[in-house]
């Protein structure tokens, strides 16, 4: 069985703070832009990858949704424990000071975590954390 990972979702509540963050700070292509104000979805991902995309889609749409689950939903989210993405760079110094310059919410620097990785943790505008790791 040959399965790969073609796209994952975050929810996003303001479609171009999203766009400013993974376009023109982590340097992500945008591959696809549908809807229009707070009913966008963006179809974001490395240029190094063009098989594996992110979606940042409005939270909790959908006829699924209680207004109660939509509420909790944008609680999570804004205390960023709702949805998390973990990303890969070879030089995490270089990519922390350039979210650092970005006035990203850092969460935490670069460290060495006990679990064997060195990372560092950033929000992305919605909320949704960040964890950025360095390859060995």
């Amino acid at each position: 069985m040959d399965v790969t990972i073609q796209a994952s979702f975050l929810p996003h509540d303001d479609p171009e703070a999203s766009l400013a963050f993974y376009r023109d700070v982590l340097g992500f292509e945008v591959r696809l832009d549908v809807g229009q104000g707070a009913m966008r979805w963006l179809t974001v991902g490395p240029p190094s990858q063009p098989d594996t995309s992110v979606v940042l889609s409005p939270p909790a749409v959908g006829p699924g949704f209680t207004d109660e689950e939509r509420r909790v939903v944008t609680e999570m989210m804004a205390k960023g424990t709702y949805a998390m993405l973990v990303l890969a760079t070879k030089d995490l110094d270089v990519t922390f000071e350039r979210l650092q310059a970005a006035d990203a919410d850092i969460v935490q620097e670069p460290t060495d975590q006990p679990y064997g990785v060195r990372d560092c943790g950033v929000r992305d505008p919605a909320g949704n954390m960040i964890r950025v790791q360095e390859l060995s």
